[in-house]
């Protein structure tokens, strides 16, 4: 990437142990691509669409972000409204250019977001910074034509 990019990193720590490892993978990764990146805490997963909506408006200067959180099905509604409503707040943002990284863990108990948020084995976190970093260099390649 030929400017360093600057990427905020908006993590909800509902179940703070998955979204500390979430967060270390996707700072590690940003880190070895030399981004400059911030990390943002929100209540939950469904506040990280409008804390993307809030930066973009507010002109805050970030290039790409990475949205980190977990969400464990419960027993009510509660766990698709969040999950349906993040996903679609972000490819709302999406389909508006904006570059982001989605790494919200939708999963049905804590076993599974273990395995997907462990730092040396398959992290999420780290790949939702690599594809903020993917969608962000596809964006400058189209305004750069």
């Amino acid at each position: 990437m030929a400017d360093k990019p600057r990427v905020l990193i908006i993590a909800a720590p509902f179940y703070e142990d998955i979204t500390e490892q979430l967060v270390k993978g996707a700072s590690d990764e940003l880190a070895a691509k030399s981004a400059q990146f911030d990390v943002q805490h929100v209540p939950g997963a469904f506040e990280i669409p409008g804390v993307i909506a809030m930066a973009e408006a507010g002109a805050a200067g970030y290039d790409a972000y990475v949205a980190l959180g977990c969400v464990i099905r419960g027993e009510t509604s509660h766990y698709d409204y969040v999950c349906g409503e993040s996903a679609r707040g972000l490819m709302d943002l999406s389909l508006k250019g904006v570059a982001v990284g989605y790494g919200i863990l939708t999963v049905e108990n804590i076993k599974q977001a273990r395995a997907r948020a462990h730092v040396d084995e398959k992290n999420k976190g780290k790949d939702a910074a690599e594809a903020a970093l993917a969608m962000l260099e596809i964006k400058r390649k189209f305004k750069a034509a």
